[in-house]
């Protein structure tokens, strides 16, 4: 099965020289700010920008990069970022719900998949050079590990779940570490499963809400509780050893969509806030945040002017590597 060719997609870029304002509460760590770290960064649903939905690149508290394409591509395809990662030659591969592609620091879009009709993508993550790990959900919610270089699909999982309703069956697939497995939260079902590479569930455990699940070098599983507002981990009898829920945080948590175990052991946790209609209110929270394992906040982002980075789904620090790395 062959791929798509690309359709290449709008470009902006930013200028330089501007500034961030942190907003959000005095509880916040001094070390807090868009400065701390340089990173990439994407929101689904920016719906107060349908002609420019982004992914950014900070340095030193300024966007430096920036890609965009329309929210709609048509009346019936959308298209919001909900997946980024750099890859180590500087080239960024997302996931945008219509479809997934690769793009270089010179915005050359070098690959793209196309969804097909009726299905969707929310997490296309890198397994390895010129490979790539995607969700797809459709009628027959699937699996896909693409070879991205040569445009063909190297291998089809069908993922167990009995939603037939493409945007309500899983959102993140992360390989886990050795690339033997990898890890799917399945919503409908409130669980976590781990599939082998011949398409066997190896292992699962309950976790309502599960946007994101990744497996950690020590063995447990960090599970991302969405509209839940709960990061957690738990070991491999589905126990729970950590969590971050609003009881810990000095701020509103909103959906908690994604997180990385820094290989410092702290933890960074995206709280994706589009779900709350008063867009007043989300100056309020913030973007992303960083905690230890006692649950302290050490470093927050908020963002909303000069500039607004809008909501987020995703976000890499690049001066931090993770257990994965």
């Amino acid at each position: 099965m062959k791929i798509a060719n690309a359709v290449f997609a709008a470009l902006v870029l930013v200028p330089l020289g501007l500034n961030a304002q942190l907003a959000g509460t005095s509880q916040l760590p001094p070390s807090s700010g868009i400065e701390r770290h340089p990173f990439i960064y994407v929101g689904e649903w920016d719906n107060r920008n349908p002609k420019a939905q982004s992914i950014f690149v900070v340095r030193d508290g300024k966007v430096t990069w920036q890609y965009s394409f329309p929210l709609y591509l048509c009346p019936f395809a959308i298209q919001e970022f909900s997946d980024v990662t750099m890859l180590p030659d500087g080239n960024i591969l997302y996931a945008s719900m219509s479809g997934a592609g690769i793009i270089t620091p010179e915005k050359n879009l070098i690959w793209q998949f196309r969804c097909p009709d009726k299905t969707e993508t929310h997490s296309c993550q890198p397994v390895g050079k010129d490979t790539v790990i995607l969700a797809l959900n459709g009628e027959v919610g699937k699996v896909l590990i693409i070879d991205t270089a040569e445009n063909t699909i190297l291998k089809e999982f069908i993922v167990p779940t009995a939603s037939t309703f493409a945007h309500y069956q899983f959102r993140r697939v992360t390989m886990t570490p050795g690339g033997k497995s990898f890890m799917v939260g399945l919503l409908s079902e409130k669980k976590v499963i781990e599939m082998d590479l011949d398409g066997k569930v190896i292992w699962s455990c309950d976790a309502s809400s599960a946007w994101s699940a990744i497996r950690l070098k020590n063995g447990n599983t960090l599970i991302s509780g969405d509209g839940e507002g709960y990061t957690r981990e738990v070991n491999a009898n589905g126990e729970t050893v950590w969590e971050f829920t609003q009881k810990d945080a000095p701020f509103k948590l909103y959906n908690n969509q994604t997180a990385r175990r820094l290989a410092n052991g702290n933890t960074l946790i995206s709280n994706w806030v589009a779900g709350n209609k008063n867009i007043d209110e989300w100056k309020t929270s913030v973007q992303a945040f960083v905690v230890n394992p006692d649950k302290k906040v050490v470093w927050a982002l908020s963002s909303w002017d000069k500039p607004d980075l809008g909501p987020c789904t995703s976000i890499q620090l690049l001066d931090e590597p993770t257990h994965a790395d």
